[in-house]
């Protein structure tokens, strides 16, 4: 498979199985991964936030690592890209409040570019106005989120992904397998189209 060059949106409280799996696995198979912060330059961290589920009617949540990131978001240009990675969490929720955000987002929705979204990720989506007439999965809380942007909820268990054209989402980390190997299979038939 060609190397590809992964844009990655990250915020503080990102998921920190999300971002860091991804993030290195990504890499691990060839690919180049930029992972930026609104507000942060390369070589600056944000917070991370581990999601459990221990039981409880939610999940919990604690403090996880710092995450150093590799690029700076001032300097991004989508049409550089060949695919966006949306980790969830908390940094979601906010992210989708910045209009640079949302514009890149559409950026790669527009040129039909691979988006892969995780858990809270999808959040970004509905906000940025993409999801209309899309099946996708998302953590089981933003399925509200997803059905009022116009986009279908698939359900599927913990450990699966769902595929729409370009669009790979999945509900949680404990989706990494199957959402990173699926994410992996739209990308390559990217790649060589």
């Amino acid at each position: 498979m060609k190397p590809a060059k992964l844009l990655m949106l990250a915020g503080d409280f990102v998921e920190d199985y999300e971002i860091m799996v991804p993030f290195q696995a990504l890499q691990m198979v060839g690919h180049t991964v930029d992972a930026v912060c609104p507000g942060k330059k390369k070589g600056e961290q944000v917070r991370t936030a581990i999601h459990d589920f221990e039981g409880d009617q939610t999940y919990t949540e604690k403090r996880g690592h710092n995450f150093t990131l590799n690029a700076t978001f001032d300097e991004v240009d989508p049409a550089q890209y060949d695919a966006l990675v949306v980790p969830g969490g908390r940094a979601p929720e906010y992210l989708r409040l910045n209009p640079k955000v949302l514009e890149i987002v559409r950026s790669f929705d527009r040129a039909n570019k691979p988006i892969a979204a995780l858990c809270h990720g999808p959040q970004l989506l509905a906000a940025a106005g993409i999801l209309k007439d899309r099946k996708l999965n998302s953590y089981p809380a933003c399925a509200p989120e997803v059905q009022l942007a116009g986009g279908t909820f698939v359900a599927v268990d913990s450990f699966g992904a769902v595929v729409d054209g370009k669009l790979v989402t999945g509900p949680a980390w404990t989706a990494h397998p199957a959402w990173l190997a699926r994410f992996l299979e739209v990308l390559e038939e990217h790649m060589t189209a």
